[in-house]
């Protein structure tokens, strides 16, 4: 069973049905349809390429490794400074 909490298992297991139905028969047409099909509906969803998520985590990472150390920064310049 699909647990439909995972995207990335629901695609999978669409791309093997879709697998075994070009494997079944002569479905050269219903591959180009399905092909168009998915594209289209893909092209509604707000996805992005493997790339752009990479970017996306990266600069993340940065941010936070920044954050982290100005708090770090702050925690001292606190701790020095005559209460």
């Amino acid at each position: 069973m699909i647990d439909p909490s995972k995207p990335a298992q629901i695609f999978e297991e669409m791309g093997n049905k879709f697998s075994e139905l070009m494997q079944s028969g002569p479905a050269k047409d219903f591959e180009k349809n399905a092909k168009a099909m998915l594209a289209a509906g893909f092209s509604r969803l707000d996805l992005v390429t493997r790339e752009e998520f990479e970017v996306q985590k990266a600069l993340l990472e940065a941010a936070c490794a920044r954050i982290e150390a100005l708090e770090k920064r702050l925690a001292e310049r606190d701790s020095q400074s005559p209460a």
